[in-house]
């Protein structure tokens, strides 16, 4: 028991008892603590890891759509780059200019 004081010594016996118990709880309490604060973490990486690797997917995917489309216009590329150029050159005012000439000399051609 406890020493003398004006309070019984049964509830002081109790509440030093009860303060131990704390005591001696605290380091498991912590380190469960730690534990969940670890598995919390460790959990966030692996959503960041699935994330990202669906992102990665996608650029994938739409990368590869990129390069088919690009494949199926090349045709089409090539076209427009060759109808650019006769636009910029002076091919077309030629053309013009041999068809007069032609129509000009044979009536017959139209």
């Amino acid at each position: 028991m406890a020493d003398n004081t004006p309070v019984n010594g049964m509830i002081t016996d109790s509440v030093t008892q009860a303060n131990v118990k704390v005591l001696g709880d605290a380091p498991a309490m912590s380190m469960g603590a730690i534990f969940q604060s670890l598995a919390h973490s460790t959990g966030i990486l692996y959503e960041n890891a699935v994330s990202s690797q669906q992102q990665l997917q996608i650029a994938a995917q739409a990368s590869t759509n990129q390069g088919v489309i690009q494949i199926y216009s090349v045709d089409t590329m090539a076209g427009a780059a060759a109808t650019s150029k006769i636009g910029n050159s002076d091919v077309p005012n030629n053309m013009l200019a041999l068809l007069s000439s032609l129509k000009a000399a044979s009536p017959a051609v139209s």
